[in-house]
């Protein structure tokens, strides 16, 4: 017996050795946000609240920022959901982890190293998901299945499973497999009332009824609804959701969140009646909220759609000798998202319903925030918050489009705020504009738990602690970097201060397998002729807006050529992987150009074109 009780003794001390001076841990990632949605933001980059575009609300983001520190210059590894956020919970590129689009995957080949909650839960905490995660990195199995998502967390209060498909938003769409229906994809709308507007977008080898047509124009034309241009059924782009702001989706996100912490010690129900344990004392908290906000469908509640009706906006400009400079990839990118046939009065309701979106967004993270430090303070705990905003970015109407997945700047660049506790590592009210990376959250995340970062198991990390950036105790990074293979195919890209450089990276567009061996050809970027790497540069010098292509041009020739060896080395080159995803351990790492990725654009001063 007195033997028993010794090991609970020392057991209680261990966890609370674990749980000494580590933060509780709040990671908030949205969706599709651009940075200029942030008041802190535009005023610390153009001294003014709006954006170029106008208006914009965020008072719960600016008093955050105020408390911590704000990274006006920060840049997603992929501007694709998955990728972005694989990169994030890797700490990897994606040139380094081999995820470059929305092929599930596995973490078991040799390459792989322990993701983000993993190396958090070794440090003692309890790993917690709110909301959307994804990440498509699941267990291996044959075949992968969706069904493993999210295992790398203690738990998780899905936004699809526990929230969506059980009818606690305002809406989804979603497959159908349903005994007694047809299958298909359908929309789902859901008042408060209880009632439910539901229309097939597709139906599995039939056409759509004239009832699926008729049920989403009346639905449609009642919400004000705005649909992409040239989609087969009219993809919702915005309008006014049919719920009140707590019972939207980011609504309903929020309050599982709240809930949680308002249940220590405690077993509770979440709203579909699933039971989950609250936190634990003495255990301290990883937790990652993720919200759905302002990813499409944009449609704010009634309450903040109201607000924005009489701002006015200014419309990007686009033009067809803009399009005439693009690759080819990026005219495919922007055919497939093109907004140019709407009228200016659509584009204008569009640009309102994003921005009022963004601020319903904002009144949810404050609750959030409010909520999470009342629990620390009520605990006497450390706590660290870090604000993602925008997995990557959105464009409204630059380019010519609404939608991410691109090389450009709007696709790319995004806000991070960071609050802690330590005010020595992270001083209230900082601005800082160096550039930092996706990679830098993890990093930072371990360093907080208590890890050595330099030890060498964390060799794999590609990105540094934000709080070294912070203090301006490590050499800013002369550029950034990503890549993906979506929508416009396998294309990379290197931004700096004064150029921004992309091009095509692999022959084709074919994944990895069993036919197509990973990295075979994998110089042919490099190799093949200047006009077949599809190369996009921009002088940011005279054209921040990247309108005017010069990678062709007799002035720029050599400059371009000169990023097409410095990326394709980096990204081909530097460790590249490329994984049959399908098999457990099939990948390549190509390794001809090892040290390209030196941080540093020592560009020979003859290749720089002088501007006025």
């Amino acid at each position: 017996m007195k033997k028993n009780l010794l090991f609970a003794s020392l057991a209680c001390l261990s966890n609370l050795a674990l749980a000494e001076n580590k933060p509780n841990i709040l990671w908030i990632i949205t969706d599709d946000q651009r940075a200029d949605a942030l008041e802190c933001w535009n005023m610390a980059t153009r001294g003014t609240p709006e954006s170029e575009l106008g208006y914009v609300s965020s008072p719960n983001i600016n008093k955050l920022a105020s408390e911590g520190v704000l990274f006006t210059h920060s840049f997603c590894n992929s501007p694709v959901s998955a990728p972005s956020r694989a990169s994030m919970h890797t700490g990897r590129y994606t040139h380094h982890s081999g995820i470059y689009a929305f092929e599930l995957c596995h973490n078991e080949n040799d390459n792989a190293r322990p993701l983000i909650p993993q190396v958090m839960k070794e440090a003692g905490y309890k790993t917690m998901l709110f909301g959307k995660l994804g990440v498509r990195i699941v267990k291996y199995t044959q075949p992968l299945s969706f069904n493993t998502t999210g295992w790398f967390y203690d738990e998780r209060v899905s936004m699809e499973n526990d929230l969506e498909r059980v009818g606690i938003t305002d809406w989804c769409k979603r497959s159908v497999y349903t005994k007694g229906e047809p299958k298909g994809t359908k929309e789902f709308w859901y008042y408060p009332d209880g009632s439910v507007v539901s229309y097939y977008l597709q139906r599995d080898k039939a056409e759509l009824t004239e009832e699926d047509v008729k049920t989403a124009k009346d639905f449609r034309k009642k919400h004000e609804v705005i649909t992409l241009p040239g989609n087969k059924f009219g993809q919702v782009l915005s309008g006014v959701s049919p719920m009140p702001t707590e019972k939207t989706l980011d609504g309903r996100i929020a309050e599982e969140f709240c809930s949680y912490l308002d249940h220590p010690e405690q077993k509770y129900k979440i709203l579909n009646g699933r039971e989950v344990d609250g936190p634990e004392n003495n255990q301290p908290q990883f937790i990652n909220l993720g919200f759905h906000f302002p990813h499409t469908a944009v449609m704010p509640s009634k309450e903040y759609r109201a607000k924005f009706m009489d701002k006015d906006y200014n419309i990007p400009a686009f033009d067809r000798e803009e399009f005439s400079k693009m690759p080819e990839q990026l005219k495919r990118w922007h055919k497939s998202s093109s907004i140019t046939s709407l009228t200016d009065k659509q584009k204008l309701q569009f640009i309102r319903d994003y921005y009022a979106f963004c601020a319903m967004g904002d009144h949810l993270v404050g609750q959030a925030v409010d909520k999470f430090k009342a629990y620390c303070k009520e605990r006497n705990e450390p706590y660290m918050i870090v604000l993602v905003c925008g997995d990557h970015g959105w464009h409204l109407g630059e380019q010519g489009v609404a939608c991410k997945a691109s090389n450009y700047i709007k696709s790319n660049q995004t806000a991070v705020i960071v609050v802690s506790s330590d005010k020595k590592k992270f001083p209230a009210g900082k601005v800082v504009s160096d550039f930092v990376e996706y990679v830098d959250f993890a990093p930072t995340f371990i360093s907080a738990a208590g890890f050595d970062i330099n030890d060498s198991r964390f060799d794999y990390l590609d990105g540094r602690e934000l709080s070294l950036t912070a203090l301006g105790k490590v050499e800013p990074r002369d550029y950034v970097l990503g890549a993906t293979t979506v929508v416009c195919g396998p294309r990379a890209y290197l931004r700096g201060k004064d150029f921004a450089f992309s091009m095509r990276v692999r022959q084709t567009n074919a994944s990895p397998s069993a036919k197509f061996a990973p990295n075979t050809n994998i110089k042919w970027a490099l190799n093949c002729p200047s006009e077949e790497a599809e190369m996009a540069l921009f002088d940011l010098r005279v054209d921040s807006k990247e309108r005017n292509n010069v990678a062709y041009t007799k002035e720029y020739k050599e400059l371009a050529e000169w990023f097409r060896k410095k990326l394709a080395n980096i990204v081909l080159g530097d460790n590249r992987v490329e994984s049959v995803w399908q098999e457990k351990n099939v990948y390549n790492i190509s390794q001809f150009a090892v040290g390209s990725d030196d941080k540093k654009l020592d560009i020979p001063d003859r290749l720089i074109p002088k501007v006025n």
